[in-house]
């Protein structure tokens, strides 16, 4: 088990609270996300997964505890700062803007070019192996896209520049079984790529085949981290977590 902070962490949360209103959500999230790995945040419907996710972000703030990215402390930071330090986040809304073209979606999200033709274009031309439905409907608007298109225009967004870490939630929700091995594919190459990922996923299958760790939420709290492999044989330990067998 990897413990939060420790020095193998690119992310670390430490006794994270966070309240929403009058609700309290977050009731001391500890959550250790090793470099170069990647980590699958497992739990039932409103143990406080996306929560988790947001309050790294700075969309939510914590109420108590540290959030730390790569020794920095960031917890007070706002979300754009957050952004800065290299970390990308796609929520489960996929946040597409449905009335530009798929070419403008990645163009706001590649700060650094002014126009299309200021984009990496190798970084492109690998993201259009990854995800080619991308440069295929690279003139369409992207609303019109399928959901599994719009997932990978929505992944391929925040990737369009060098990411630290990847944060993604629910990343195969609603997709077709092709889609799924396709979303599969690239996570594992973004992964062998040296990019930390981060994903929320409800789609046991999908879990099993790229998590290296697991963290498992409930109630507000992480109730069991370790490897995924030691997790997927554990029936017992599913069961009592999730009230189902991998």
């Amino acid at each position: 088990m990897t413990r939060a902070g420790s020095d193998s962490s690119l992310l670390a949360l430490e006794g994270v609270h966070t309240h929403i209103g009058a609700y309290h959500i977050l009731h001391g999230v500890d959550l250790a996300v090793p470099k170069g790995r990647l980590t699958m945040l497992l739990g039932r419907n409103g143990a406080g997964k996306t929560t988790t996710l947001r309050t790294i972000m700075g969309l939510w703030h914590a109420s108590q505890g540290r959030v730390t990215f790569a020794g920095q402390d960031i917890t007070k930071l706002t979300t754009p700062q957050i952004a800065d330090l290299g970390i990308a986040y796609v929520p489960e809304t996929m946040g597409i803007f449905a009335d530009l073209t798929v070419k403008e979606n990645m163009l706001l999200a590649a700060r650094a070019a002014r126009r299309a033709q200021d984009m990496d274009d190798a970084r492109l031309k690998w993201i259009f192996k990854l995800f080619p439905a991308v440069e295929k409907f690279w003139n369409h608007p992207a609303g019109k896209l399928s959901g599994g298109q719009k997932q990978m225009l929505a992944v391929s967004r925040a990737i369009v520049e060098p990411r630290q870490l990847l944060i993604v939630d629910e990343p195969s929700k609603g997709l077709a079984p092709a889609i799924i091995n396709n979303m599969i594919d690239a996570f594992a190459e973004l992964k062998a790529s040296g990019v930390t990922i981060l994903l929320v996923e409800q789609n046991i299958h999908f879990a099993q085949r790229l998590g290296d760790h697991v963290a498992v939420m409930d109630n507000g709290r992480v109730v069991h981290a370790g490897t995924m492999a030691e997790f997927s044989a554990d029936a017992q330990l599913q069961q009592s977590l999730l009230g189902l067998a991998l």
